[in-house]
């Protein structure tokens, strides 16, 4: 028996990093919403690893934080260590990583959700979705009814979710929680659905641990939040440990894939080839007799310890073996059993740049549904998916982040651009223009524009003013301060350069010589002013070092964006268009590319097609303006 319970603007199905940010994004942007969730206990629930960031993953958190987001901030509310990864090389590869008390997050996350204005928080599982003329109808295994003008899918693997553990496999949800069934059928009315898998490694309890056997890796001394706006002191509570597989586990695991549902057919979605499981790394690394496991704690209140690099669809029995045969873990209790997932997912290249569906206006994904893996692209892509649903609602103008922009552009971008055969993780080496887009200026970057969609409030925003004004002042500093010549800095200077030496050399030239040991033999005064913020220098200084490097990405930049801003017309004929060969006539009509840029990009359509489509638009252009006279 169906009732009717309510009409909203937007509708989010599901509660994960991709719904939260999506529901919050709605409402904040004053549209009625709602969150549908299967169970109010897995809001914001980290069913995988127990931490926020990472390589490249740090930069999205950071960018959603700078747009308004709320993951940076539960994040550094929620975290018991903290490490900026790749110190060791250049700042573009910097990323912020944080081990997350995983219960406080997923609390915090709710109370986010709950005491947000304009949206309500639904425990539900909804069955049916359908398309009205002026609304989407969804309808819960209770029977009620909800009317709402746009609807985002963040499913993430609770989508036909089904667990494999050797031989055992069942319909189920990450960590025990019953799936969403029925959805399927639904959306197969709108799009094809196909199947990806996933997984998470075991967990044992701490005190059955030998950690006398095991490296430990402590958190930074000095602790970066991931929050440009963070008030509360950040310190580390907690340490990771670090231990390695051996030639004994390498065996147990190679004597025993023949019960692997990976490799004997029972699971026919594809995985994620940058976290594969441990089977899987040992037939595809043979050569390699050891593997990295990190030892991470899922929280201050609770003994779990996660495995991190031991994810596995193995038998029990044989994941027991291996687990014991890893040293420090010798006698360890395994309190939950790894395993694989398969869930439902959608071919991306079937969405526009906001995150809309081609073919079912008004209807998003987000997240894994999308065919991406991880927490942070997850909630980035619910982030852009919940703006632009507002924002058509609206009535304004779409909101769409170039490659140049954002990792979230470029994330983005290659989904529904390129598409994704297998689960997506975003990776620093996926932006060309990592240079620019570092973590530590996601706020230069991004600011501007959460203030103008609404999202970032008055007194953050003068705050943010204020920080580029000060890196503009250091930036004047820096270039007019000249270090005088003394005898150590002249034999210095002499035994790395050929050009005569000068009476004073400028600090922004010494900053672009980092091998050089100059600091040295310079007063400290002179190279940072002690009332400088840490974070107006870091900003200053990498662009003195790094200036003729960022002046090519740029020029780069101006040229991808020249064939940018050549649109592409919706509705184009492309079959009808002379000369494009018969593969990227098929891609550009699926894609329906906005521009010549995005179409560049397309997998399948050549440089030759891109001349073709550029003389096509000339022409076009050319016969508007004979039809104006």
């Amino acid at each position: 028996m169906e009732y009717f319970a309510g009409n909203y603007e937007i509708a989010v199905i599901g509660a994960g990093h991709a719904g939260i940010e999506a529901a919050l994004a709605g409402a904040r942007l004053g549209c009625k919403t709602i969150c549908f969730t299967i169970s109010l206990d897995m809001v914001g629930n980290m069913p995988c690893n127990p931490s926020i960031g990472g390589t490249s993953k740090g930069h999205l958190v950071r960018e959603i934080d700078a747009l308004g987001g709320e993951m940076g901030i539960a994040a550094d509310a929620n975290m018991i260590q903290s490490r900026m990864l790749n110190l060791g090389k250049g700042p573009a590869v910097h990323s912020l990583r944080a081990q997350i008390d995983r219960r406080k997050y997923a609390g915090y996350m709710k109370h986010a959700l709950e005491n947000q204005p304009g949206l309500d928080l639904k425990q539900a599982e909804i069955v049916s979705l359908e398309k009205s003329e002026d609304f989407w109808r969804l309808v819960t295994h209770f029977g009620a009814v909800y009317h709402a003008k746009a609807v985002i899918l963040a499913t993430g693997t609770f989508l036909g979710g089904k667990i494999f553990v050797g031989d055992v496999c069942f319909e189920s949800g990450p960590d025990g929680m019953f799936p969403a069934k029925r959805l399927s059928s639904s959306l197969e009315n709108y799009m094809p659905l196909r199947r990806f898998k996933t997984g998470t490694p075991a967990r044992v309890n701490r005190n059955s641990v030998d950690f006398s056997e095991l490296e430990i890796q402590e958190g930074d001394a000095e602790i970066v939040p991931f929050s440009f706006a963070n008030k509360i002191e950040l310190r580390n509570r907690a340490v990771c440990h670090i231990t390695y597989t051996n030639s004994e586990t390498k065996r147990i695991i190679k004597e025993n894939l023949h019960r692997s549902p990976l490799f004997g057919g029972e699971i026919v979605g594809t995985g994620p080839r940058y976290c594969p499981s441990i089977e899987d790394k040992i037939v595809r690394f043979a050569d390699k007799e050891r593997h990295q496991i990190f030892i991470e704690p899922c929280g201050l209140d609770t003994e779990e310890l996660y495995l991190q690099g031991l994810s596995s669809s193995l038998p029990e029995d044989v994941q027991l073996d291996f687990i014991h045969s890893i040293k420090g873990l010798e006698h360890c209790a395994v309190m939950r059993t790894a395993y694989a997932i398969e869930y439902d997912c959608v071919d991306p290249l079937n969405l526009k740049a906001t995150l809309e569906f081609n073919d079912a206006e008004n209807l998003y994904g987000a997240g894994q549904f999308n065919g991406s893996s991880g927490y942070e692209e997850a909630a980035a892509q619910g982030l852009i998916a919940g703006i632009n649903a507002a924002l058509k609602l609206q009535g304004r103008e779409p909101f769409i982040l170039d490659r140049a922009s954002s990792y979230i552009g470029t994330l983005i971008d290659d989904l529904v651009t390129k598409g994704c055969n297998e689960p997506y993780r975003m990776m620093t080496s996926r932006s060309e223009y990592r240079l620019i887009l570092r973590q530590d200026n996601a706020d230069l970057r991004l600011t501007e524009y959460g203030y103008r969609l609404g999202l970032i409030g008055e007194d953050r925003y003068r705050a943010f003013l204020k920080k580029k004004e000060q890196i503009a002042e250091e930036k004047q500093r820096i270039e007019r301060t000249i270090i005088p010549r003394s005898d150590a800095l002249n034999a210095l200077l002499v035994s790395r350069e050929t050009s005569p030496v000068e009476k004073g050399v400028r600090l922004s030239e010494l900053l672009k010589r980092p091998q050089l040991d100059w600091r040295a033999l310079t007063p400290f005064d002179t190279t940072r002013p002690a009332d400088v913020p840490d974070e107006v220098f870091e900003q200053a200084e990498i662009d003195a070092k790094y200036e003729g490097y960022i002046r090519r990405q740029e020029a780069d930049i101006r040229e991808m964006r020249r064939l940018e801003e050549k649109q592409l017309p919706q509705g184009t004929d492309y079959s009808a268009i002379a000369g494009l060969r018969l593969e990227a006539r098929e891609k550009l009509s699926k894609i329906k590319p906005l521009n010549v840029g995005q179409a560049s990009r397309i997998s399948g359509v050549s440089p030759a097609d891109i001349s073709v489509l550029l003389i096509y638009l000339a022409g076009q252009e050319g016969r508007s303006a004979k039809t104006d006279e």
